[in-house]
């Protein structure tokens, strides 16, 4: 059992970091204050692999693993959480357009998705339907060889600025659950498509959220990803790895908060001598250090388990994301008190990283809702041997 980073990997990281440091750290701020969608940033990061990062390679994908794509992601998020947090997002919707779309759709889109020349948005949510996924209304009605699709989605990142919308759709009757759920892969400016204003939020600034109303837009059944009644179970397996995802973003926000917490402490002083000669502060970043390690390493984990689709890959990225996501907002809200009072104006970046790491604790399942995923499995008989 190796823990170290292979020389791949090790250079996966660096082209990242740099690429972060270059591209992303020094516009940071100004996105989050202008609300800044930086589309060339993300075409420029789709020139490095980085839009396809787990797609597969005969549609132009880089084909990493989970792995990869998480030490990937930690360094673009550590300069720019929210804009790393979208090309996750891209990466789940690209992936799933290219595992489950038709050979158009693939021709069609791919090649433009996977280098960032086209983007795209994961249409999940729902005013009503939240958490309880299952429970999504917009419907799509067979007419011929086309859908004709009616309903609205809530909190779609990206949403009126992407180009192909993966969207969660209820083919089956209203009360079908889950099993009457389908996948589409729409074109964003497909007519009946409306899009609501940009919200105003507390972080994730640099990527639009827009409500999606859809009013009998028809597609062709060429747009559908994977069979009929199949789009529950597509939305769970990208879900898996989007929590890997949002894991690591919420690492690489920590990180960054620890970097600049390490070199703050050594240059501020108070009562004469450096912050960094206190005890308690120094347990205390020792402390977040330690809880940043083990996030950090669980998340590997559970990107290792999906990589070997193991039977209990859900179980390890569900622990994952609850635990990563928590530490990581923790290690940012803990820099911000051993900043004092510069912790909290936007001089430094530190309270830009805690706005845009909180609401990981919220999508791609609520951390209530990965407890509930872990608990189901692990009173399970059996499973205290097989979750360990």
């Amino acid at each position: 059992m190796d823990f170290n980073l292979s020389e791949e990997q090790q250079a996966f990281q660096n082209a990242a970091r740099a690429f972060a440091a270059g591209e992303m750290a020094p516009h940071a701020a100004e996105w989050d204050e202008k609300k800044i969608f930086p589309k060339n940033v993300i075409a420029k990061a789709g020139e490095m692999g980085f839009c396809g990062l787990y797609s597969p390679e005969d549609v132009g994908g880089t084909g990493l693993s989970r792995v990869d794509s998480s030490i990937i992601l930690e360094e673009l998020a550590a300069a720019c959480t929210s804009t790393a947090a979208y090309i996750s997002i891209h990466n789940m919707a690209t992936w799933m357009t290219a595992t489950w779309g038709t050979d158009t759709i693939k021709e069609t889109w791919c090649g433009d998705l996977v280098t960032g020349q086209k983007l795209a948005s994961y249409c999940l949510t729902e005013p009503g339907a939240g958490s309880d996924a299952g429970s999504l209304l917009t419907s799509a009605k067979k007419d011929g060889d086309n859908y004709i699709i009616n309903g609205s989605k809530m909190f779609i990142s990206g949403a009126g600025e992407t180009d192909l919308l993966v969207v969660m759709v209820r083919t089956g009757a209203p009360d079908s659950g889950p099993k009457g759920i389908s996948a589409f892969a729409i074109p964003a400016d497909t007519d009946g498509i409306t899009y609501g204003k940009n919200e105003d939020k507390m972080g994730w600034n640099s990527q639009p959220t827009r409500a999606i109303s859809f009013e009998n837009v028809r597609v062709s059944a060429e747009h559908l990803l994977g069979a009929e009644g199949e789009g529950f179970k597509i939305a769970m397996k990208g879900l898996d790895g989007g929590r890997i995802n949002i894991a690591s973003c919420s690492i690489g926000a920590a990180q960054a908060c620890i970097n600049h917490t390490q070199a703050y402490m050594k240059e501020r002083s108070q009562f004469g001598k450096p912050l960094a000669a206190f005890q308690a502060l120094q347990f205390k970043l020792a402390d977040m250090v330690t809880e940043l390690v083990a996030a950090r390493t669980m998340v590997h984990l559970a990107a290792f388990k999906l990589d070997k689709n193991d039977a209990d890959k859900t179980t390890y990225c569900a622990m994952a994301k609850r635990f990563a996501t928590d530490i990581g907002f923790n290690v940012c809200n803990d820099a911000i008190q051993l900043h004092g009072g510069y912790g909290y104006i936007r001089e430094y970046p530190i309270e830009r990283f805690q706005r845009d790491s909180r609401v990981h604790q919220i999508l791609e399942g609520t951390n209530e809702i990965m407890r509930m995923v872990t608990a189901r499995r692990i009173l399970e008989d059996g499973a205290t041997d097989a979750i360990r």
